[in-house]
């Protein structure tokens, strides 16, 4: 591999400073997902659960080392800070370099794990190249066997692809932007299908590594999902995703990206069989690259699967498309998560808001809440919006904006319904509910027991019943509970919007690591 690179007479300080300023914007992973023991003669574990522990204010991730390879970039992306007409300071690590601050930051416990992205140095194949040989040196000279998460770089070969997958834990490709119009007007570089394209390889390596050593080909979800016969995992609504493909997106529910997709999406997943190898990201062409052996390094294939990012507010696309977007990426691709990000005006654009303008923090908050419903309460994105009615009412959270259009189901009879209702109902979580469930065949039961089982009754109170009888007597009526929830709710509701008078992204040396 050649290691010319563009550098800066910048000290590896001053390179930090620059390069991890410069990442804040890319949303990284809030867990690992993958559990890996410590081994004798290697550095560092890695732990499904928690790997993050601190969080920024507006909720990203802070205890990964969460840096770019370099802000140098060829493409011109009119939403990012780094594209190459901006006049910003430039600089590149090396990959030596960033391994160096990987160990000396995990040793003084600064950090966890390493999220590694990078604007695009030269080409896409070129500086995928450069971090996967950062990604070797991480694994075999420095025995780091702790979380990697990176960022590929679409347009990049099949081989750095896999090369990558089987260094890292978790691989993002991310979307950016939910539509094929919006990237034409935004990042004409890029297109949906050169995005789409890896992803789909990705997933089916990741199902024929699954499938190798006898597990499902579809990721690991939530336990209570196998109770969510309407889930969006589930196998009937994985049935029906897959004949809206062969059927064409000619149902009105289906996002744009349906109609994409019949092209991009693995084998695997049209077909419900076992990814063709054409598909598959081969070990083979992985080591064909590697400048050292690695034989004695053969792993999983991103053993904690790929997500993705989407900007919110930069274009004019509604909840809806953005949802049912998601809803596309998380059945066609069997995505770990979708992360969103609110926009940050930084460049002046006659396409995008001026800057100044507040970042959207509060509709960022509603799409990460109904993407929760999505994965876990059996919620489907056409239910939760329609083209009728765009955009969440963001004075309250979606599942009760989806109660409140819902009235004529509920109240709700906590001693009879079972699982899967239950969930629907504001304030009952899926613990909450799991424990009515078992409760309920041991006596019965009251307001006080529902409160200790994690019941947040102040939202729930208004769509159950307990033994017949409502916690107060109030009218089922839409005007009157939102009016009660907004009260109720407005301390955290007047905290959320006035967030963005006082937001700033943190950056490593904003805890005095420099």
């Amino acid at each position: 591999m050649s290691i010319e690179f563009i550098n800066s007479n910048y000290t590896i300080q001053e390179k930090l400073q620059i390069l991890a300023d410069a990442a804040k914007y890319d949303v990284a992973c809030t867990s690992s997902g993958s559990s890996r023991r410590g081994k004798k003669g290697e550095l560092g574990n890695a732990e499904a659960c928690g790997i993050c522990h601190s969080f920024a204010a507006d909720g990203r991730c802070i205890s990964l080392l969460k840096i770019l390879m370099t802000n140098h970039c060829a493409y011109d992306c009119k939403y990012c800070i780094n594209r190459a007409s901006n006049d910003v300071k430039r600089a590149t690590f090396t990959p030596e370099e960033i391994c160096e601050l990987t160990i000396e930051f995990y040793k003084r416990n600064y950090i966890e794990g390493l999220f590694l992205s990078s604007g695009v140095l030269k080409n896409p194949s070129y500086t995928m190249e450069k971090m996967c040989e950062t990604l070797l040196l991480l694994r075999t000279k420095y025995h780091f066997n702790g979380y990697i998460h990176v960022k590929t770089i679409p347009g990049a070969s099949d081989e750095l692809l896999a090369a990558a997958g089987y260094l890292a834990d978790r691989i993002s490709v991310n979307l950016e932007l939910p539509t094929e119009a919006g990237l034409r007007t935004l990042a004409p570089n890029k297109t949906m299908q050169i995005i789409l394209n890896p992803m789909g390889k990705v997933q089916s390596t990741i199902a024929s590594h699954r499938m190798a050593i006898g597990k499902t080909a579809h990721m690991e979800r939530s336990l209570g999902n196998r109770y969510l016969d309407h889930g969006i995992f589930s196998a009937n609504s994985r049935q029906r995703f897959r004949k809206s493909l062969s059927m064409g997106n000619t149902v009105s529910e289906e996002p744009p990206l349906v109609s994409l997709l019949e092209n991009e999406l693995p084998f695997s997943l049209k077909n419900g069989k076992r990814p063709a190898s054409e598909y598959v990201l081969g070990w083979e062409n992985a080591t064909q690259l590697a400048p050292q052996d690695m034989s004695k390094l053969k792993r999983s294939f991103a053993p904690a699967g790929q997500s993705t990012q989407m900007i919110i507010g930069a274009t004019g696309e509604s909840d809806y498309t953005l949802l049912q977007t998601t809803q596309a990426l998380y059945q066609g691709f069997d995505l770990k998560r979708v992360f969103y990000s609110a926009y940050i005006p930084l460049n002046e654009e006659a396409v995008l808001p001026q800057i100044g303008t507040p970042p959207p923090l509060l509709r960022e908050h509603r799409l990460y809440q109904a993407d929760w419903l999505l994965r876990f309460y059996g919620f489907q994105a056409g239910e939760l919006l329609s083209p009728e009615k765009p955009d969440f009412n963001e004075l309250v959270d979606p599942k009760c904006d989806w109660a409140l259009r819902h009235l004529d189901q509920f109240p709700v009879e906590v001693e009879t319904a079972d699982y899967a209702v239950l969930l629907r109902v504001p304030g009952i979580g899926p613990k909450s509910a799991g424990r009515i469930v078992n409760a309920r065949r041991y006596g019965r039961l009251d307001f006080p027991s529902l409160k200790k089982m994690g019941v947040v009754l102040k939202r729930a109170h208004y769509f159950i019943t307990c033994q017949g009888k409502q916690m107060y007597h109030t009218p089922i009526e839409e005007n009157y509970i939102i009016r009660q929830l907004v009260h109720t709710d407005k301390k955290e509701l007047w905290e959320t919007q006035h967030a963005n008078e006082s937001f700033s992204q943190m950056t490593l040396a904003d805890f005095g690591i420099r």
